[in-house]
């Protein structure tokens, strides 16, 4: 929905896991075997994708100041399963945090998160407040205080009907 450019880093798989659900038709793209590919996933760990990708909208909708959109199963005890090794670059020295297993998709997340908190990006990524969207995307703005994933969409849905609200002619 957005026509926001993807999130940096890390942060794009986040982001693109959280939209493969569309809230106001409920398309998700993790019914179909494309879906599941684009993050190397078969069937039977689909149902466990889709819990993670859950966990994450409510982590991304208190990002935005909003309250969960449904009752999950708390971010950070699904990212504590996730095994990660430290790595460090033979080369220059840098550090990192890894998937222990390159192939899981809770280790790809958390050390997408982990390399987020480092960036100090972790908290631009939101999910829209329109409650029919909560579509993920990454917050520019220099106050960090977006709001819609979409100006042009739910930003002008929601200004049109605080404008039909106030009964205006």
């Amino acid at each position: 929905m957005s026509e926001r450019s993807a999130a940096p880093g890390g942060l794009a798989l986040v982001e693109s896991l959280v939209n493969t659900l569309e809230i106001d038709t409920g398309a998700d793209a993790l019914d179909t075997a494309d879906g599941r590919a684009r993050f190397g996933l078969t069937e039977d760990e689909a149902v466990d994708a889709r819990e993670l990708r859950e966990s994450l909208r409510a982590a991304l909708l208190a990002h935005a100041g909003h309250p969960p959109h449904r009752s999950v199963t708390p971010l950070g005890e699904l990212l504590a399963r996730a095994p990660l090794v430290l790595t460090v670059d033979d080369g220059d020295g840098s550090a990192a945090l890894a998937p222990a297993d390159g192939r899981s998709l809770l280790s790809r997340v958390a050390a997408a998160v982990a390399e987020s908190l480092v960036a100090d990006s972790w908290t631009r990524l939101k999910a829209c407040e329109a409650a029919d969207c909560h579509w993920a995307y990454y917050d520019r703005s220099p106050a960090g205080r977006g709001r819609w994933c979409s100006m042009q969409v739910c930003g002008a849905r929601a200004k049109m009907r605080r404008y039909r609200a106030r009964g205006a002619p």
